[in-house]
C-alpha cells in the first residue's frame, strides 16, 4: 500500500471544514431557539399578538396582560388599564 503524505492532511482539512460548518449550524440554531419555544396557539386562541402579553418577542418578560393570562389561562375578564 502506498501512502501519500498529503492524503492525511487533506482528510484532516475536510474534517475541520465539516466540524466548523456543524458548529456554525448549532450556533445559528441556538439563536432561534426562543422563537421555536413560542406557542402560536395562544395567539390564535386569544386573537392577540405576542406583544400583547410579552414585552419583547422571544422574551419571557410579561406585561400586565401576560401576568393575568399566566394566572387565569385566559384573557376573558382582563381589563386593560388606560394610561
Amino acid at each position: 500500500m502506498c501512502y501519500h503524505p498529503n492524503t492525511g492532511r487533506r482528510r484532516r482539512n475536510q474534517v475541520k471544514k465539516v466540524l466548523k460548518a456543524s458548529a456554525i449550524t448549532v450556533m445559528v440554531s441556538a439563536l432561534f431557539l426562543p422563537f421555536a419555544l413560542v406557542t402560536p396557539e395562544y395567539t390564535k386562541k386569544e386573537n392577540k399578538l405576542c406583544a400583547f402579553c410579552h414585552l419583547a418577542v422571544g422574551k419571557p418578560d410579561l406585561t400586565e396582560a401576560g401576568k393575568y393570562y399566566k394566572d387565569h389561562h385566559t384573557l376573558e375578564g382582563y381589563k386593560e388599564k388606560k394610561p
